[in-house]
């Protein structure tokens, strides 16, 4: 059984395990762009409702810190009004939205950060232009082509890069302030410039269009949720003890030596 309610610029529905985000025509540029998400109850945190301006209530929920790539990789930044989980209503609806909050704060089970993402990333392809260059996202590899007009000296002679999302680590978003704002890429084993400018893992935004919000953010998020997860210490420990028995067992069928039994297990045991 679904429910639904309506508000500004986007329709929120209330599913048995899962809060559905539906933009309509008036939605912001940011939600259009988004698109429709599906967010599990068990990814929320905490939901409110506050009265809002002009006779309007505000309907908001607070995804648990790690689960959605779109909170993680605005990092705070976004004004309230961009809020992605905010849905205004008219005050008459307040009733109705008391309601609906109490039921989402009954299906929540757990309010602790996560290690994985929990909604869905923006889909692919994306691409935006920056100040300095395009960026584009096909799921897999981030290619970022430099404009001769905006480019430093120093990216423009190192040539159009491309990153596989597995060689990343993380990524940087900065919204534009002003001339201000970046998105740059965490490369792994590498040390990141303090210049963006003359970083080539990186594009600059600046006034105007240049790394909008609403293009540069699903941009990040998308790569932010492609990124292969590190293996933790753990699970690479549970996998060396795994193997080492498998070796136990071939030693004690006879078909391998106690010495080279001891050779493999120091090798595994080097990988940790």
């Amino acid at each position: 059984m679904e429910d639904a309610l309506a508000g500004r610029g986007c329709v929120w529905v209330f599913t048995d395990d899962a809060l559905r985000i539906e933009p309509r025509e008036s939605a912001s540029k940011l939600l259009t762009e988004l698109g429709e998400r599906v967010v599990p109850y068990a990814a929320i945190a905490d939901v409110s409702l506050a009265q809002g301006r002009r006779g309007s209530v505000v309907l908001r929920v607070v995804p648990r810190r790690g689960a959605d790539p779109v909170i993680s990789a605005a990092a705070g930044q976004l004004k309230e009004t961009a809020d992605p989980y905010r849905l205004v209503l008219p005050a008459g609806k307040e009733t109705l939205a008391d309601y609906y909050a109490e039921e989402v704060r009954s299906a929540i089970t757990a309010t602790e950060p996560v290690g994985r993402f929990m909604v869905a990333g923006p889909s692919v392809p994306r691409s935006f232009k920056a100040w300095d260059g395009a960026a584009t996202f096909d799921g897999e590899v981030i290619t970022f082509t430099w404009f001769w007009s905006g480019a430093t000296s120093a990216k423009y002679a190192s040539g159009d890069q491309r990153y596989s999302v597995d060689q990343l680590e993380g990524v940087e978003w900065h919204g534009a302030k002003g001339d201000n704002g970046c998105l740059r890429l965490k490369v792994r084993g590498r040390r990141m410039p303090l210049d963006p400018s003359k970083d080539p893992a990186s594009v600059i935004f600046g006034w105007g269009h240049w790394g909008a919000t609403h293009k540069s953010l699903p941009f990040a998020a998308a790569v932010l949720a492609a990124i292969p997860p590190a293996e933790s210490p753990v699970a690479r420990g549970a996998e060396v003890a795994e193997l080492i028995a498998k070796l136990g067992a071939l030693r004690d069928a006879g078909l391998l030596t106690e010495e080279e039994f001891q050779v493999k297990k120091a090798e595994l045991l080097s990988r940790m």
